[in-house]
């Protein structure tokens, strides 16, 4: 890694690995123990099954704060990815994206989707290996989760968009660490907004989903509305879903 590359691995107001929560979690998993490929791989699992796919009050959440949720959705889950990654000395990037709302349906119910933006901010991870860049996004959907999805829709083998997943292949997504990218949104990407070295710099500029009256509406009222619907899909799968 070259000099210019110490700012993958700082630690800011959003990434703030040196939090007690990060470091003990960090130490207790033993992951500064492994090697660059193995605690990518660990990490990223962590992330992907531990932290639940849920709505968390503001994608501008420092990675203790999602933590301490325990559950997180593409923006959230990835400033904890980057987070941990950095707390054992991996650099990582942030990319930054808007999604077509669609891809969301079902995971938002039917009755709230009319609030939802045309298009949705969206983010995955990039991580440095090998001297490459490799995009992780695959994170972003727990497997109880994508798995009562599948079953749901078993029929469908290849492309599929809806309930958070935007995918070329529903019955195999991508999604498992590999030393490859990993995808399960990218095929409702709208817009590109590049590569940033920090979260905090992206949302700086592009603020978030939604203000005003709505923003408010989203953190006290719906986004627990969200939660529990994406929740009854995890636990009791979607054919109970009224």
């Amino acid at each position: 890694m070259n000099l210019v590359s110490k700012k993958y691995l700082q630690e800011t107001t959003m990434l703030d690995f040196k939090h007690p929560d990060i470091q003990e979690l960090v130490e207790r998993k033993e992951w500064n123990k492994l090697s660059q490929y193995e605690a990518i791989g660990a990490i990223y699992k962590y992330v992907r099954d531990e932290i639940q796919f849920g709505y968390n009050k503001d994608d501008r959440l420092a990675a203790s704060q999602v933590l301490r949720d325990g559950y997180g959705q593409c923006n959230t889950k990835g400033t904890l990815l980057m987070a941990l990654l950095r707390a054992v000395g991996i650099a990582t990037r942030f990319h930054g994206f808007t999604i077509f709302n669609e891809l969301q349906r079902g995971a938002i119910p039917n009755y709230l989707f009319v609030l939802a933006p045309e298009r949705i901010i969206h983010s995955w991870v990039e991580v440095y290996q090998k001297e490459r860049w490799i995009n992780l996004e695959g994170y972003i959907l727990d497997s109880d989760y994508l798995k009562q999805v599948q079953n749901r829709f078993a029929e469908v083998n290849e492309s599929f968009a809806g309930y958070g997943i935007s995918t070329k292949c529903l019955s195999n997504p991508s999604i498992d660490w590999k030393g490859e990218d990993t995808y399960i949104q990218s095929e409702g990407i709208a817009d590109d907004f590049g590569v940033f070295s920090q979260p905090d710099d992206f949302y700086s500029i592009h603020g978030s989903n939604l203000s005003g009256i709505k923003k408010v509406l989203f953190q006290y009222a719906l986004r627990h509305l969200m939660n529990w619907n994406v929740n009854n899909i995890r636990t009791k799968g979607i054919s109970n879903i009224r």
